[in-house]
């Protein structure tokens, strides 16, 4: 059998305290001295961690057998808010079930029954912009994903159900500890630091709970159910093989999974692609030429590229409940393995000069593959709603260019700043509008568009 991989020495919790403190610099300090696969001790692991960027390594933890690599058991972290029905939670035969029943919205021409609302959304938000003052996308790209959440997920339509839905689920997303709190929490095991703010998200998540299940209920009472597009009424309507649906808690619990895994990520991913734009002329007169032209492959190209140099999510994880061979080196059982996307993502071997922002590496004949390109995950974990955050993407990004000209306030690039699981922009990707923007297209037809009756 192969050796375990290399690691540090330092006392666990100094690696902790690195990882809290300063994880990225921390993470490519130790990819440079043991390589592309190495072990961590940090005190919130029970066994080592073990950190890959290597895309053999990445292949061995994504094709591997899914009851001996649990990415619901390395996820259990998020179970006080999505609860423990949640996709993102099961592992085995189970995940494969509701993963079943959740993947048929998410595909083809049914994802276009949401066009309308990302327009209409996006459209809302430019037009509130300032003009000649500037300010900061990251929470506009926020407003505009829950909106879009808010009306193709939950369903919801009414002006004021939908403004009180918004405020409880933005008192719960904006719950993130800061990282002296984290350090706090990690040292003591939890002893100090973290009773406080467990109240305070149970009282939160209970609030946004209180509105969904009455929106669950309205909605199984509807006689129009069939004929409705969102995707809580879909879930509702899905059964298996065995024709099971999902209980009013599982599709609670899969409700708030769509919105933690698509709110936030999708937010800051357009954030970045704003930031990364506004910097780089050349890239963006291209974008803005192909879109004349109607061509959205360049603007394809521009989104894979974002995720690509400025990944959302560090890693993904799964718990090993078997010793197993990762990338040429021997994990116990019981580590947690990590193929790594930031580290990933910026070898220099796999991407040449990989902090420049160039979508032209998505267009060639050969484009990364799925063990080199992973903002998603990948194998049957992949991120259900991978086609959809690129579709809103893509949406949001053409209404912009094509609405209004937006500057950057610094020619300096922004820096990556970690805000809970996400690596969001370090400035909000701040922007100027030096002049109104152009009226929307067809605005008047979107404003009116719901989705009761859409077809899909």
């Amino acid at each position: 059998m192969p050796g375990a991989p290399p690691g540090p020495r330092l006392p666990a919790y100094v690696q902790t305290a690195m990882l809290v403190l300063w994880p990225e610099a921390s993470m490519r300090l130790w990819q440079r001295r043991y390589g592309h696969v190495f072990a961590l001790r940090p005190l919130f692991e029970e066994e080592r961690l073990v950190m890959v960027a290597d895309p053999s390594g990445i292949k061995d933890v994504f094709t591997g057998p899914h009851d001996l690599l649990r990415a619901g058991e390395a996820n259990v972290i998020l179970q006080p808010v999505l609860g423990d029905r949640s996709v993102l939670l099961l592992d085995g035969a189970e995940h494969l079930r509701r993963r079943r029943l959740l993947l048929p919205p998410f595909h083809g021409e049914r994802m276009r029954a949401y066009e309308a609302i990302v327009l209409d959304a996006a459209n809302r938000a430019i037009d509130g912009w300032p003009v000649g003052r500037p300010f900061a996308l990251l929470p506009e790209m926020r407003a505009i994903t829950l909106d879009v959440i808010v009306r193709a997920v939950f369903g919801v339509e009414g002006p004021e159900d939908a403004a009180e839905l918004k405020a409880r689920l933005r008192r719960v997303l904006g719950m993130s500890p800061g990282r002296l709190r984290l350090v706090v929490i990690a040292v003591t095991a939890g002893l100090l630091g973290q009773r406080a703010s467990t109240r305070s998200l149970r009282e939160r998540v209970e609030a946004v709970d209180e509105l969904l299940y009455e929106i669950i209920a309205r909605r199984r009472a509807d006689p129009r159910l069939a004929e409705r597009a969102d995707i809580c009424s879909m879930l509702l309507l899905a059964t298996d093989d065995a024709g099971r649906g999902m209980s009013d808690r599982e599709v609670r619990d899969e409700l708030v999974t769509l919105l933690v895994a698509g709110h936030e990520t999708t937010a800051t991913a357009l954030a970045w692609a704003f930031e990364r734009l506004l910097r780089t002329p050349g890239v963006r007169a291209e974008l803005e030429r192909s879109l004349a032209q109607g061509d959205d492959s360049y603007l394809d190209a521009a989104v894979k590229e974002t995720l690509r140099v400025r990944p959302v999510i560090p890693n993904v994880a799964r718990v090993l409940h078997a010793d197993r061979e990762v990338g040429g080196f021997t994990v116990t059982s019981g580590s947690t393995v990590a193929p790594s996307i930031v580290l990933t993502h910026h070898r220099a071997d796999l991407y040449p000069r990989p902090h420049e922002f160039r979508p032209e590496r998505f267009l060639g004949p050969s484009p990364p593959d799925t063990y080199t390109w992973l903002p998603f995950g990948g194998g049957p974990r992949r991120c259900i709603g991978a086609a959809f955050a690129q579709f809103e993407m893509r949406t949001v990004i053409r209404t912009v260019l094509t609405r209004t000209r937006l500057e950057a306030t610094s020619r300096r690039s922004e820096p990556v700043k970690r805000t809970g699981v996400t690596l969001v922009p370090g400035r909000g990707a701040r922007a100027i509008q030096r002049a109104a923007p152009r009226p929307a297209r067809d605005a008047a037809w979107v404003a009116d568009v719901t989705l009761t009756g859409a077809t899909a």
